[in-house]
């Protein structure tokens, strides 16, 4: 593992532990410069390609689906820990699916169950854009719905 801070090519590992996403944390000293960092490894699966509304297929992108829970989330109580839990749930949702594509739609739905159960107002940011609600009574609809929830 390259130290973060000189770029040396050595490091003991200190310490390892497991996190709740599946994956393993390691404590990490530079044998050259004695700098402490941590370095996370996590198992890659197969995660399948996403099919676009237009019929264009790409690859699924864990960052971008990243920047649109943190986009949603911003200003409100939800921790870092919690954006990634969301992150991890989705991605290892669509993985266990077992299929090759998968629908945007798809991915779209399982971010706002994730985003409905943590926070309720990144849950409407979020239904805002994605359903495209575009005028104050949809949105107004959408939050009579939840509130009936």
């Amino acid at each position: 593992m390259r130290c973060p801070y000189c770029k040396h090519h050595d490091s003991k590992v200190l310490d390892t532990s497991h996190d709740s996403h599946g994956g393993i944390r390691r404590r990490r000293e530079c044998l050259k410069c004695r700098q402490r960092f941590s370095s996370y490894e996590r198992p890659i699966l197969a995660t399948p390609l996403i099919i676009k509304q237009d019929g264009a297929r790409e690859e699924f992108d864990r960052e971008k689906l990243a920047r649109g829970i943190r986009i949603s989330c911003a200003k409100r109580p939800v921790s870092a820990a919690d954006i990634e839990r969301m992150i991890g749930q989705v991605e290892t949702q669509l993985q266990k699916l077992g299929k090759a594509e998968v629908s945007s739609r798809v991915v779209g739905d399982l971010v706002m169950t994730t985003l409905k159960e943590t926070d309720q107002i990144a849950y409407i940011r979020y239904a805002i854009v994605y359903l495209g609600l575009d005028d104050l009574q949809s949105i107004r609809t959408e939050i009579d719905q939840l509130l009936e929830d």
